[in-house]
């Protein structure tokens, strides 16, 4: 499943606290974020359409909850990017965030520490 970073917004709202109401989405958005309520109310009604929520009417209100977790939206987002700029190679991607200069020295060290940990789990 593919989201836009506007339906990222909403996701993000709707895993802090949910079920949720419109409204309640709408008051958890960075406070920079000033959409409409009819806008929030569209891009929930895509988030359905895409399967990635759910609705449930409680009178004539309209109750969101996710169906898809940030886990699995993570996980989906990242195997795009990694198809998408690096042909879907890992090698790759990994010397890139190792020779990120944006990356702090800890981050780096972190960054090993996690793929031996990784190797020695896997027994390589």
């Amino acid at each position: 499943m593919k989201l836009t970073e506007a339906e990222w917004q909403i996701m993000n709202a709707l895993w802090q606290k949910h079920p949720a109401t419109a409204r309640e989405v709408m008051d958890r958005l960075d406070r920079r974020v000033q959409w409409a309520y009819t806008t929030i109310k569209t891009m929930l009604t895509r988030l359905v359409e895409k399967k990635a929520v759910g609705e449930i009417k409680q009178g004539n209100t309209s109750v969101y909850d996710p169906l898809v977790s940030q886990q699995k939206a993570r996980l989906s987002a990242f195997r795009s990017l990694l198809d998408q700029a690096f042909d879907g190679a890992m090698g790759p991607l990994v010397h890139f965030l190792a020779e990120e200069k944006q990356l702090s020295a800890k981050e780096k060290k972190e960054l090993a520490r996690i793929l031996e940990s990784e190797a020695e789990n896997k027994g390589e």
